[in-house]
């Protein structure tokens, strides 16, 4: 049952001709009235998809909002909170990239969609969680640059025959550098017959021990998939209420109800109602950065 103010929001939709993309991370709320929810890869592929809407709102973070940009400059994407940092993504510059080209010249610099517009312009293909080891696999190169995380930077090293040099070295996410083994060790003794899910941001001993290792979307469909009934699940806390909604006869729980991207959450249904109206706050990128960007993200759309 919607609650008036999500009411409110869809008739303002519905006059701006506008469209509401979600990260999985937003909050249930926002979750029930976006056109359209997903991870960072499904995001990518929608957001190349819009055609009839002049108006994108994007519930994410810097980083997305960018990206919509950067697929379709003719339409105006709207960030209802311009606090709403990615700080993984601030980890890289574009000049950092810069000079790891300089000393691996014979590297293609593979880039996680979670990184800035100025970075996305230096990268040869971007990369998503769920893609990350298909990208690796298509490029002739066998020395990769990868950044900014170094957890996922691990996770494809463990899955391909090629160099990994992660860059920066130690670039994170802070919320899924919350977990730890005895967060796993603890919920296995309370749930022994729990499959543990978590995401390849994690720290690899935590990595180690999960029984698979997936992306936010390919946790959505593990879990509607599986006829298995428990699951405990290793990343940002509203994904669990995403979970939940979509599958009410299965068990979900949050390896840590403390992994809480603060980030995300700064979007609330009254700032996204403020969006509508006001049109606030509209994502530019700078034209020469966006096309080189483009191609980046388009080669990855290639490869997915």
């Amino acid at each position: 049952m919607l609650n008036s103010l999500q009411k409110e929001i869809l008739k303002l939709k519905e006059e701006k001709n506008a469209i509401i993309l979600a990260h999985n991370y937003q909050t249930g709320d926002i979750q029930e009235i976006a056109d359209f929810l997903g991870d960072s890869l499904e995001l990518c592929i929608k957001a190349s998809q819009i055609t009839d809407s002049d108006l994108v709102i994007f519930c994410g973070v810097d980083f997305m909002a960018e990206t919509a940009a950067i697929l379709n400059p003719q339409k105006k994407i709207i960030l209802p909170d311009r606090e709403a940092e990615c700080p993984m993504a601030h980890m890289l510059p574009a000049e950092d990239i810069k000079k790891a080209r300089e000393k691996y010249p014979d590297a293609a610099v593979v880039l996680y969609v979670n990184t800035l517009a100025e970075a996305k312009a230096e990268a040869d293909i971007l990369c998503t969680s769920s893609n990350a080891v298909a990208v690796v696999e298509s490029l002739a190169q066998d020395q990769i640059l990868f950044g900014p995380d170094m957890n996922l930077a691990s996770f494809v090293a463990g899955k391909v025959n090629k160099e990994i040099i992660p860059l920066p070295e130690k670039g994170h996410c802070y919320v899924h550098k919350m977990f730890h083994t005895g967060d796993i060790a603890f919920m296995r003794e309370k749930y022994p017959d729990a499959v543990l899910l978590v995401h390849p941001e994690c720290d690899q001993e935590v990595q180690d021990e999960a029984d698979e290792i997936l992306s936010t979307g390919g946790m959505m469909s593990y879990v509607a998939q599986s006829d298995l009934k428990t699951f405990i699940i290793g990343t940002e806390v509203d994904l669990i209420t995403r979970l939940r909604r979509e599958n009410p006869s299965k068990i979900i729980i949050p390896l840590l109800s403390e992994a809480i991207c603060e980030n995300m959450k700064l979007h609330t249904l009254e700032k996204l109602k403020n969006s509508l109206i006001n049109e606030e706050y509209a994502v530019s990128v700078d034209k020469e950065i966006a096309l080189k960007a483009r191609k980046a993200v388009e080669r990855m759309l290639d490869v997915s």
